[in-house]
């Protein structure tokens, strides 16, 4: 037996089989339907997990430094009524030659904690991972990068507290292990010499800053893709070369991060210039941090110290903000050659 099934054609609305196109009119209506019953998500929703964020930072940050700037008008010793001055304590500054040199001792900070282990961890991250990871293994690398970290994650009055007892002139670790190789006559007082405080402090944060850029350029070297260096070895190019060639290019905007986060907190610092040598000898290692705090604390003027601080504050939100620019006009150039 034989049953013949017709279908309608686009224009027979009555049969079962018929298809719409898609410009039929009960198309549009079931499509126009469905649209409407799709879930919106409202504009504002993002802005309620920011309000928590937004608020913490007015409330910490933004409304302190108002309140510091405005301090900073008057002269005022903690108690009683401030007493309005204007740009008193600032035309102070400008002629206080302290301040300036403890500006210049935090320019010296920046090459101990931003410079020397930018580049010193840049080398120390493409050794690594271009050269101890192929000859060593990964675990071997993972252990070497833990123990460059390591000084990251101790609290900077432990660390400082070790160093001050390395360093100390009489039964000190340094001055004992040189007197026991026969170099007894190098022996200092690091910390207490006003011509070598200053540096032995440098050298004391190049030791703690050195792990982070570290960490952050292994991170970064990960994303470089491994063709690029088999390919320049098989050219023949050494480590170096390779160094050179692809591991700085690949990865210039961590090191545009490392140097902006870096010298931001070597302008900043302070922690260790308490605990080693509290800004001495004869302010030989005071930086404006310090400068500030023991203008507020130790000699109760409170305007002028927060002077100090908005100027410092100041300094470092533009150079911030410089920084940022000029990362992200490199990061445009650089796309509009690949373009």
């Amino acid at each position: 037996m034989t049953v013949t099934v017709e279908r309608g054609g686009p224009g027979d609305r009555g049969g079962r089989g018929s298809r719409r196109g898609p410009g039929s009119r009960g198309g549009d209506v079931v499509e126009a339907h469905h649209r409407a019953k799709k879930p919106r998500r409202p504009r504002d929703s993002y802005a309620l997990f920011l309000l928590p964020g937004v608020l913490a930072f007015f409330a910490i940050i933004v409304v302190p430094f108002l309140m510091n700037t405005g301090v900073s008008f008057t002269e005022w010793q903690g108690v009683g009524t401030p007493k309005w001055t204007g740009l008193a304590n600032y035309r102070e500054l400008m002629d206080d030659s302290e301040f300036w040199a403890s500006f210049r001792h935090s320019l010296f900070m920046v090459v101990a904690m931003a410079a020397v282990p930018t580049v010193v961890g840049l080398v120390l991250a493409a050794a690594l991972f271009d050269f101890v990871g192929k000859h060593f293994g990964s675990r071997t690398v993972a252990v070497l990068r833990a123990c460059f970290y390591l000084p990251q994650v101790l609290p900077i009055a432990v660390a400082g507290i070790v160093w001050s007892w390395i360093l100390a002139p009489e039964n000190g670790s340094l001055n004992e292990v040189l007197k026991a190789i026969g170099l007894g006559g190098l022996q200092q007082d690091w910390l207490g010499d006003p011509d070598l405080a200053l540096y032995t402090v440098m050298g004391v944060m190049v030791w703690v800053q050195i792990g982070f850029p570290l960490v952050v350029f292994m991170a970064g070297l990960q994303r470089v893709d491994p063709q690029l260096y088999e390919a320049a070895e098989l050219d023949g190019a050494g480590w170096w070369r390779r160094f050179w060639h692809i591991t700085l290019p690949q990865i210039r905007p961590e090191i545009y991060v490392v140097l902006l986060w870096c010298t931001i907190a070597a302008l900043k610092v302070f922690g260790a210039v308490y605990v080693l040598t509290k800004g001495g000898p004869g302010g030989a290692t005071n930086v404006p941090s310090y400068f500030s705090f023991t203008t507020f604390f130790e000699k109760t003027q409170v305007g002028y110290g927060a002077a100090i601080s908005t100027v410092l504050t100041v300094i470092i939100l533009v150079l911030a903000l410089a920084g940022l620019k000029l990362q992200t006009r490199a990061e445009d150039a650089e796309q509009g050659g690949v373009r």
